[in-house]
């Protein structure tokens, strides 16, 4: 699976821009703020019907304009074509279509053409909330599970309902257990299916995950990954028993899955609080290569693959690792993002054939170059 073409309409800082992708290298080049990494979130937005930094979507319309639109060309094991389209309006649901049919839900698209990205956003996976680690755990899940995704969303409505009662209890200064109950069960009841699931999937993945971060630290330090869960000790329909007048001082839902974390370790120290930048890039590095990996497994073909500013944010070694690691055949398609043509060029000396490069400036794409 590739993407072969891309035209994007009034997408951030594009009018319009068109693409056509070689099955293997693709080379963004430009300053900072030209928009390299814009058309990366086109491509994000083709997978996961969203932005990747922005999930406000109708703030990625171009400044004034009524619409954006992004259309992608996919060829499918050599011969099929597929064409998708994702288009905003101001004002109105987001339409997004695949070979000219609209998807009566946007979850039945994910997983369809699955994609990973590395981004220096990527930080916020050690420093930020648990929900950002929660998210990675759905993503990944959710691109091989569909069955997982529509529990992941039953559950949220479950929990926002339940939230919604218990503020309108304190609001109104009353109290009513019974209310509570269809919602408790509900909650219960997905929960005993989400955790199994990501206790299953974070039992497979860290294995994958403990390579990789040998391969991107030379080896010399061990990494590990705790599942951080209230389940491990109660049931769902326990916690909620047991929390029911904290749940009513702070009128929400203070236990279960949704406060589910992933604990990042080297050396058995929390890598947040202890390591290095060196130690939590290469971190950062593994888990996305891990989940690379553990998709294309499952899926039985190999993601797309996106790399937006690993040379700014990166010492030349770890760079080299990574690009020698993507550049083999366990990798796909490859999209680059960088600020300078002479490091692509030698990046590309490394590849005999099947190369883009495109300069971006101001919004604007020019071919520089097909190989």
């Amino acid at each position: 699976m590739y993407l072969k073409s891309l035209h994007i309409h009034d997408f951030k800082n594009y009018q319009e821009a068109e693409f056509e992708f070689s099955p293997k290298i693709n080379c963004l080049i430009g300053d900072n703020a030209a928009g390299k990494t814009n058309i990366l979130d086109a491509i994000y937005y083709l997978s996961f019907c969203k932005s990747y930094f922005n999930p406000i979507d109708t703030q990625n319309i171009r400044h004034e304009q009524e619409y954006f639109s992004i259309l992608g060309e996919y060829v499918i094991n050599g011969d099929k074509h597929d064409l998708l389209q994702c288009v905003q309006k101001r004002n109105q649901k987001k339409s997004f279509r695949l070979n000219k049919k609209e998807y009566d839900r946007l979850a039945d698209h994910i997983g369809r053409y699955p994609l990973v990205m590395i981004s220096p956003y990527d930080r916020d996976l050690i420093n930020e909330g648990s929900d950002i680690r929660r998210r990675f755990i759905d993503s990944v899940i959710s691109q091989f599970d569909p069955v997982y995704l529509d529990n992941l969303i039953n559950y949220n409505k479950a929990l926002t309902q339940r939230n919604s009662l218990l503020k309108t209890f304190a609001d109104k200064n009353y109290f009513d257990r019974s209310l509570l109950e269809i919602w408790d069960q509900q909650l219960a009841t997905i929960a005993s299916l989400i955790y199994p699931s990501r206790l299953a999937f974070l039992d497979d993945y860290k294995q994958i995950f403990d390579t990789y971060f040998k391969l991107v630290s030379g080896g010399n330090e061990s990494a590990t990954i705790y599942y951080d869960s209230q389940l491990h000790e109660k049931s769902m329909e326990e916690l909620l028993a047991v929390s029911i007048e904290r749940d009513r001082i702070l009128r929400f839902t203070t236990a279960g899955v949704h406060k589910d974390d992933l604990i990042f370790a080297i050396k058995e120290h929390p890598v947040k609080k202890f390591g290095s930048q060196g130690q939590q890039k290469s971190f950062i590095i593994a888990l996305r290569l891990a989940q690379y990996k553990y998709i294309s497994e499952l899926k039985g073909f190999k993601p797309l693959i996106l790399l937006d500013d690993i040379f700014d944010k990166l010492d030349h070694k770890r760079v080299e690792q990574i690009i020698e690691l993507v550049l083999e055949d366990n990798f796909g398609q490859v999209f680059i993002t960088d600020t300078q043509a002479e490091r692509i060029e030698h990046l590309l000396t490394k590849v005999s054939n099947n190369s883009t490069i495109y300069s971006i400036t101001n919004g604007k794409a020019t071919l520089l170059s097909v190989h």
